[in-house]
C-alpha cells in the first residue's frame, strides 16, 4: 500500500514513552499535532536485525529532535515486553533506554491500516514514513525482514522536506544538506544539470 499524499492513519494503542513510563491511550496525531514525524515498524522485539535498527534510530534521536522531528515506534509485542526489552542491556541483546516512544500493536491492526503486514510471518516489515505538519505522508520505505534500513537516509529525507517546505524548490538526486535544490521549471533543470549533471 503506498500513503506518500495521504493523511496518515490514525491510532491510539498502549506505549512505553521515551523517559520509561507506561501510558495505555498513546494517540499518534495527538503526539504528532503540527509537527514533522517519522513513524517506524519493527517485526519483533528481541529479534536480530531489529536491536540494531532501534538503537541506530537512537542514537540518531538528538539529530531528528534539532530538527523538530517527532520519532516513533511500532511493534506487534506488548508495552511490558517492549520495556523489559528497554530494560535488557545491549550487551544482552536489549536495546537500552530508547528516547522515543516505543508503541505495542498488540491486535495487529495498526501495522494493517499502514498496509505493512508480512503475508506470511504476520509480522510488520520493516516500513518507515516520514509524515508533515499536516499529517500527510510525503515518503514511505519498507524492507523485507532480513534487510536493515539506513537511518541516516531518513535523516536526509526530513532535510530535503524541510528544504522544500522552506525554499519552494525541489531536491534532485543526490541532494543532501547544503547542496542547492533546483527550480521546478524548465529553465530551472536546464541550469542545474548545465552545471551539475557530471556530479550526479
Amino acid at each position: 500500500m503506498v500513503l506518500v499524499t495521504r493523511q496518515a492513519p490514525d491510532f491510539t494503542a498502549a506505549a512505553v514513552l521515551g523517559n520509561g513510563e507506561i501510558v495505555e491511550n498513546f494517540n499518534f496525531k495527538k503526539h504528532t499535532a503540527g509537527k514533522t514525524a517519522v513513524l517506524f515498524f519493527w517485526p519483533m522485539d528481541f529479534t536480530f536485525v531489529c536491536p540494531s535498527e532501534l538503537i541506530a534510530f537512537d542514537k540518531r534521536y538528538e539529530e531528528f529532535q534539532k530538527r523538530g522531528v517527532e520519532v516513533i515506534g511500532v511493534s506487534f509485542d506488548s508495552e511490558f515486553v517492549h520495556n523489559a526489552w528497554r530494560k535488557t542491556p545491549i550487551d544482552k541483546g536489549g536495546i537500552g533506554e530508547v528516547k522515543y516512544a516505543m508503541v505495542a500493536d498488540i491486535k495487529r491492526e495498526i501495522q494493517k491500516s499502514w498496509g505493512i503486514e508480512h503475508p506470511e510471518a504476520g509480522v510488520a516489515l520493516r516500513g518507515s514514513f516520514l509524515i508533515d505538519k499536516a499529517g500527510v505522508v510525503r515518503h514511505q520505505v519498507v524492507n523485507d525482514l532480513p534487510l536493515g534500513r539506513n537511518i541516516d537516509e531518513m535523516l536526509r529525507m526530513v532535510d530535503a522536506l524541510q528544504f522544500h517546505e522552506n525554499h519552494g524548490e525541489v531536491c534532485p538526486a543526490q541532494w543532501e544538506k547544503g547542496k542547492e535544490g533546483m527550480n521546478a521549471s524548465p529553465d530551472g533543470v536546464a541550469k542545474y544539470l548545465s552545471e551539475n549533471a557530471a556530479k550526479l
